[in-house]
C-alpha cells in the first residue's frame, strides 16, 4: 500500500506550489488527495501565476484550472500520512 498525501487548495492557489508538486508526488508512487473547502470531487479552481517584472514588482496572470479528485467533507486527516497546503491568495469579497 503507497503512502497518502492530502492537499488543501483554495481558489487562486499559486499554479506550481499546486501542480508541481500534486506531478512529482504522483510520480514518486504516492496516492495524493486534492480537496478544497465546500467544494467536491470534479470540482475546479482556480490557480495564479505571478510572474516578477523586475525592480520588485510583479503581475499576476491566470493559470490553469485544477480539478479536484476528492471531496473536502469526505476526508479524515486520519487517513493520511502527509499534508501539502500550497501558498497563494484569498479572494477577498467586497
Amino acid at each position: 500500500m503507497s503512502a497518502k498525501v492530502l492537499v488543501i487548495a483554495g481558489d487562486f492557489v499559486e499554479d506550481y506550489e499546486l501542480m508541481v508538486p500534486f506531478q512529482a508526488l504522483i510520480a514518486m508512487g504516492y496516492e495524493v488527495d486534492a480537496v478544497c473547502p465546500e467544494k467536491s470531487k470534479g470540482d475546479t479552481i482556480a490557480t495564479a501565476i505571478h510572474d516578477f517584472e523586475g525592480d520588485q514588482t510583479y503581475t499576476e496572470k491566470p493559470g490553469h484550472r485544477f480539478t479536484l479528485n476528492a471531496t473536502f467533507a469526505e476526508v479524515s486527516p486520519d487517513q493520511y500520512d502527509g499534508l501539502l497546503i500550497p501558498g497563494g491568495r484569498e479572494l477577498q469579497s467586497t
